[in-house]
């Protein structure tokens, strides 16, 4: 799944800058659902990582039971963060 697949998915379009509030919080309501139904390692992370570009992700320990998957995501942050402020 890419992150325009994601998009369309949870929020009915591939631009993010078009989407109303409500459906914003709808599609992100969605996506929490799924991360906590998801599975798989590598979509349940591709969920949390969208949802923290958005500010919604939940807490690491929560939604990523395994410790690397943790060191990822903390990455990621690191990156996101990093890209943010440039």
């Amino acid at each position: 799944m890419t992150f325009e697949d994601q998009l369309r998915r949870y929020f009915g379009t591939a631009e993010i800058a078009s989407v109303s509030p409500d459906v914003l919080e709808a599609g992100t309501e969605r996506m929490r659902v799924d991360l906590g139904l998801e599975r798989d390692p590598g979509r349940r992370f591709a969920l949390w990582a969208l949802l923290y570009m958005l500010g919604s992700a939940p807490d690491l320990d929560v939604a990523l039971p395994n410790a690397a998957e943790r060191e990822a995501a903390r990455d990621f942050m690191d990156l996101a963060d990093r890209a943010k402020a440039d």
